[in-house]
């Protein structure tokens, strides 16, 4: 009984969590510009912002907060304003053919210009908090699942370690999938549009967010 509560509740959660949103177009859009390993701040960043989303959930904090007028409003500026930024440092990123996606400590010590930058793990920290998607999916996934009826807390713990894992997972697979495209593509000018494609799409989905 257990195990099939668990599986349901991934059933829910991997396709609601890991659908396309503000935090993981941006894992995508950021490992195509900037490649795997300068984005792992940046990944981290958005693991724990969206964990905390999950605990604050979990609470009911995120219940009252979201109840809140300008609470709401606030998050959602924040998380506008910050993707506007984030979409403008990815279309501007430089790309070299057979660089971007391999960047070493070396490489990224000789562009050290804003623009040449990965997101770090206080930006990814700051969108997941303010990520108004984060907030619907998994409320809706925690709130419509139970694993076990008997024990409230166990129940409690073992959906926070489930859906714990499913945004580790859900997260890291975006950043590889975004990563992938530079790594296929030799040409700069193609990489600049794939560049610009992911900051219009990052755009786009908190447009979708927060209507």
């Amino acid at each position: 009984m257990i195990t099939e509560n668990l599986l349901l509740l991934w059933l829910a959660a991997l396709p609601l969590m890991g659908s396309p949103g503000p935090a993981t177009i941006s894992l995508a859009a950021t490992g195509s510009a900037f490649g795997i390993r300068p984005s792992l701040g940046y990944l981290c960043g958005i693991i724990a912002g969206t964990t905390g989303v999950l605990i604050l959930t979990a609470t009911g904090v995120a219940t009252a907060l979201l109840a809140h007028p300008v609470a709401g409003n606030i998050l959602t500026l924040i998380a506008a304003a910050y993707i506007l930024y984030l979409a403008w440092k990815i279309a501007t990123a430089p790309v070299s053919p057979g660089i971007s996606s391999r960047l070493t400590p070396e490489s990224t010590k000789s562009a050290k210009s804003p623009e040449s930058t990965a997101p770090d793990f206080r930006g990814g920290l700051m969108l997941a908090i303010a990520n108004p998607k984060a907030f619907a999916a998994i409320g809706a996934v925690y709130a419509s699942h139970h694993i076990i009826l008997h024990s409230a807390w166990l129940n409690n713990a073992l959906k926070l370690a489930a859906l714990a894992l499913v945004i580790a997972m859900v997260n890291t697979i975006w950043l590889i999938f975004g990563a992938s495209f530079s790594r296929l593509l030799s040409s700069p000018r193609a990489g600049r549009v794939i560049n610009i494609i992911f900051a219009v799409m990052l755009i786009v989905s908190v447009g979708f967010a927060v209507l």
